[in-house]
């Protein structure tokens, strides 16, 4: 069989290292008993070979047609769970009813784009195992207090407990890319509903993050804090020194001072 060009407009590093794609299968734990996952960008199927030796059951998604036809080839098996598609605008819902897992090796320049979509998904999707820039995977699992801590960092800590597992140097890749890059697990958690309009969490914590140097006083303008609340200690920090309990906090002070409740 052909292999597959990598196509630098989609953002394509195929991973030739066996030990580390196994490595990634291996950290699918099947959180919350599902069985499913959903592998975003397989490629020419180094990490599909290794989820396939699970007990999963194996869905692969991607855009190049390229990959599609390989992948059709490769694993006659699999039948319509290839799916030729952008998993940003695919409606999952027929095929993936129940609760599944993700896993890949993301294109580094959707990855965020991706998790905005597990935030979106959060009551399907148990898992998240996957590879992705390094410093975004830093990111995503930094505690607060960090520099590399912010936005996803905060909205994905609410629902997932984050572990960074490891990381892995350029050369391992066809063609390498510029940076480091990082695998990390998402593990749901036992969060159903937080404490405050979650709605209006989103923009809390996207605009304490606005302006990183600025205090969070400062980014909280546009919404109406209450006057008692004004001198309270916290609006002294920035953004960065905020947990999610924090951020819940803040969230339901702005909510009763619009009389929401």
């Amino acid at each position: 069989m052909e292999k597959v060009r990598a196509k630098k407009h989609l953002g394509q590093h195929f991973l030739t290292d066996l030990s580390i794609a196994e490595r990634i299968a291996q950290a699918v734990k099947g959180h919350g008993g599902v069985s499913a996952v959903l592998e975003i960008g397989p490629g020419m199927g180094v990490l599909t070979d290794f989820l396939l030796e699970g007990n999963l059951e194996v869905f692969l998604i991607d855009i190049d047609q390229e990959s599609i036809a390989y992948l059709n080839k490769k694993y006659p098996q699999l039948g319509n769970r290839i799916l030729e598609g952008d998993y940003l605008n695919y409606d999952f819902s027929q095929l993936l009813p129940e609760k599944y897992a993700l896993a890949g090796n993301f294109p580094y320049n959707i990855s965020s784009q991706i998790f905005f979509k597990v935030l979106e998904e959060r009551e399907k999707i148990t898992e998240v195992v996957c590879m992705l820039q390094k410093e975004v995977a830093q990111r995503i699992a930094s505690p607060k207090g960090n520099k590399d801590y912010g936005i996803l960092s905060v909205l994905l800590q609410a629902w997932y407990d984050i572990e960074y597992l490891f990381s892995v140097p350029p050369h391992v890749f066809n063609p390498p890319p510029k940076v480091n890059s990082g695998v990390i697990r998402l593990t749901r958690n036992a969060v159903k509903k937080l404490d405050c309009d979650e709605k209006l969490f989103f923009k809390v914590v996207k605009a304490g993050f606005g302006t990183r140097r600025k205090t969070l006083r400062n980014c909280l303008k546009p919404f109406q804090l209450p006057e008692e609340f004004k001198t309270h200690p916290m609006l002294d920090l920035r953004a960065e020194q905020l947990d999610v309990s924090d951020f819940v906090f803040l969230t339901q002070k702005i909510e009763a001072s619009r009389g929401t409740h």
